[in-house]
């Protein structure tokens, strides 16, 4: 889960998830060698940098990046960290010296760690209308929240159709005989994406998640390093037209499986198997310049980012009235009653639940 645009005269619904991560991999390689995505040629004669410390899927285009130097007088310069699990350790083991003067991409299964770690000052950032709902509990104006979105299973309805079979609703559905064998998962110790899956189902069954999850992987589930693997290779309507007809990916990837002229999705997302993220940004205790990393947490709010980021990133704003593209207002259906787990329990148990997990998925 970096903002950048379409390719130009390409409408949203031909842009596949395929080929946006090869776009982020190849602009993510310039921001860990350490250089601003726009160039230290296009800094304003006097202006100051202010360094962000980001996961590695965050970019901005160039275009949104200028206008925060002329807006704001500062200079930003990238710095990419690794995932968001990899990027909030960084940050925990850098506490009151920090490689950056602010964050983004911290969500909310890792925030806690982050703000029991003293990782993020008190600046009390102004939210936009919508945001609020999104702020964690004891956050005590330290952490921003940007945008989020829902990590949900995934289905190819044609496939189900073709089989004769039908498409299954729910996580109780997933463990029945009749879908044995048929779901590709990103594993929970190596994705993003199947933490907040784990995270989902902790949401719904309580302490019942672990024989939910033995009755998965002994219906024969394929488990797989993370989302690209599931998604583009092992899940039917990904880039290798895999095996596997469900697939644990977003509420926004329907969006993005619309055919060249065509006029509804191949895919649909379950919106009664989701799990909330939110990624948020904040300002780093220790920071060089607090004052231009408050500036940037609140130009990531602003009306002009947040209307970038379902394009750039498959997120939803968190800023009401933000206007979506024709093909999310469709598609990419955000489910009413998403399975949540207190950032406080999943501070708490967080390690305990992944190494069950591994012990589930290993025998």
């Amino acid at each position: 889960m970096g903002l950048i645009h379409r390719r130009r005269g390409v409408p949203a619904p031909e842009l596949t998830q395929r080929s946006w991560r090869v776009v982020v991999a190849v602009l993510a390689a310039s921001a860990l060698a350490g250089c601003s995505l726009i160039g230290s040629s296009d800094k304003t004669e006097g202006s100051k940098d202010v360094v962000l410390v980001t996961h590695d899927s965050f970019v901005l285009p160039k275009s949104l990046i200028a206008e925060f130097d002329r807006q704001s007088g500062y200079h930003l310069v990238i710095h990419a960290a690794g995932d968001g699990g990899t990027l909030t350790n960084k940050l925990v083991l850098t506490q009151g010296n920090p490689a950056g003067d602010v964050a983004f991409g911290v969500d909310n299964t890792f925030a806690s760690r982050a703000l029991d770690a003293g990782v993020f000052a008190r600046t009390d950032v102004p939210l936009p209308p919508g945001a609020q709902q999104y702020v964690l509990p004891g956050d005590d104006g330290r952490l921003a929240p940007i945008d989020n979105g829902n990590v949900c299973v995934n289905v190819d309805p044609g496939w189900f159709a073709d089989h004769h079979l039908a498409v299954p609703r729910s996580l109780d559905d997933l463990v029945k005989p009749a879908y044995s064998g048929l779901i590709a998962v990103p594993g929970a110790t190596t994705s993003s994406t199947g933490l907040a899956f784990l995270l989902g189902t902790i949401g719904r069954y309580g302490d019942g998640w672990t024989a939910w999850w033995r009755t998965l992987i002994a219906g024969g589930a394929t488990i797989t390093d993370g989302w690209t693997q599931a998604y583009e290779t092992d899940f039917t309507q990904g880039g290798g037209h895999g095996q596997d007809p469900i697939v644990v990916s977003y509420d926004s990837s329907p969006a993005f499986t619309v055919p060249k002229g065509g006029h509804t999705s191949t895919t649909k997302a379950l919106l009664d198997t989701c799990f909330r993220q939110v990624e948020y940004a904040g300002v780093l205790t220790g920071a060089a310049d607090p004052a231009g990393a408050k500036a940037f947490v609140e130009f990531l709010l602003g009306p002009a980012v947040q209307k970038a980021l379902p394009d750039a990133m498959y997120v939803f704003p968190v800023r009401r009235g933000t206007p979506l593209p024709k093909a999310w207002a469709r598609f990419a259906v955000q489910p009413k009653s998403p399975y949540a787990v207190s950032p406080a329990a999943i501070s708490a148990h967080r390690d305990a639940w992944l190494r069950e997990w591994s012990d589930i998925v290993s025998r």
